[in-house]
């Protein structure tokens, strides 16, 4: 039963998805910047406790980074929803995670499957994009006069940008790898 704890939390945290957008979009900055900073406890305490005690499971590895991305898209789209955040960063967070989904299930089709492994760069994405959103809340929230927010910006843009055309980059040239590897042993050997 214990061991069903992390993907309880992490349920719990995707419960939070809706109330989170709703506050932002409702002008309720503080409740939303307490909300998506519990969820983020939550993210860090559930990965905690399935490594220390040895509880993940594959339904856990699927809800935890779909957590963190519903999430962090309802963060996006609420702060764009009130002109907050400009509508070409929305649009480049949901095309980065279009092209990276759409890549996973046209390489999983098309040569067969795979392990998602994030890479640093995405994880360093991720990250960052987690930061710019509390941020905003803390500036919306508390200070208004936040420093170093168009720099947070543009460094989110950039690495979100960067890091969709990495994968891309990355997951194409592993399928070319694999399709030559097939085509080499589909070859007959001729004998001298």
């Amino acid at each position: 039963m214990w061991r069903h704890l992390p993907n309880l939390i992490t349920a719990m945290r995707m419960a939070l998805v809706w109330p989170v957008f709703w506050l932002v979009t409702h002008g309720d900055f503080r409740s939303a910047l307490l909300l998506a900073a519990l969820a983020g406890f939550s993210d860090a305490f559930d990965g905690w406790l399935a490594k220390h005690f040895s509880w993940q499971s594959r339904l856990g590895g699927l809800m935890d980074p779909l957590a963190d991305k519903l999430l962090l898209l309802a963060c996006f789209g609420a702060l764009t929803t009130i002109g907050e955040v400009p509508v070409w960063l929305l649009i480049l967070v949901i095309g980065r995670d279009l092209v990276i989904v759409c890549g996973a299930v046209a390489y999983h089709n098309l040569i067969g499957p795979f392990e998602a492994q994030p890479s640093r760069l995405s994880k360093l994405t991720t990250l960052v994009q987690i930061l710019f959103v509390l941020a905003e809340l803390l500036r919306l929230a508390w200070v208004p006069e936040l420093p170093g927010r168009d720099a947070l910006l543009v460094v989110t843009a950039v690495l979100t940008a960067v890091s969709g055309l990495h994968y891309v980059w990355v997951w194409s040239l592993r399928a070319r790898l694999e399709l030559v590897e097939r085509k080499a042993q589909k070859e007959p050997t001729h004998g001298s």
